[in-house]
């Protein structure tokens, strides 16, 4: 019994690390998908975050802002069921891209986005911007895009 649960956990972990972006490569937003629980998602994401010692500074809460506005804009959200982005800081990645060029400090606060579309509750999407600085920023850029993944995928185990 014991080698089968064995092999079920490494199964599960060996495609939750298999999991690409849906979204073409070089593609500006780097966006995965995975079928699970919205609340499930949401709850390991702040995890995923406030594990690596950041803090959530900010939660946006779109489709909220959607749904409030929409009467005065005339703009339904037709878009999402839910949908949030979190903002966040790495104090070591915004050092070492200020030392870069003191403008990437425009790439701060880091933001990840969750969320689902209507008519399609059960598919959860989670995505980031790529990355684009000035100066000698090439390892930062790599930092922050393997941070991005890290927390993405351990989002969605």
């Amino acid at each position: 019994m014991r080698p089968v649960i064995f092999f079920l956990l490494f199964l599960q972990a060996g495609l939750a690390l298999a999991q690409t972006p849906i979204t073409p490569a070089g593609a500006p937003i780097v966006v995965y998908q995975t079928s699970d629980d919205y609340d499930a998602i949401r709850s390991n994401l702040e995890l995923a975050i406030t594990g690596r010692g950041m803090l959530i500074s900010s939660t946006l809460h779109i489709s909220d802002m959607f749904n409030r506005t929409a009467a005065d804009t005339g703009l339904a959200n037709t878009l999402y069921a839910k949908a949030e982005s979190f903002e966040f800081c790495n104090l070591k990645l915004s050092w070492q891209m200020s030392a870069a060029h003191p403008a990437n400090l425009s790439i701060c606060p880091l933001t990840i986005g969750i969320y689902t579309l209507q008519g399609q509750p059960d598919d959860v999407f989670l995505s980031y911007r790529r990355p684009a600085m000035l100066g000698e920023a090439a390892a930062a850029e790599l930092a922050l895009i393997k941070l991005y993944e890290g927390i993405i995928r351990e989002a969605m185990e």
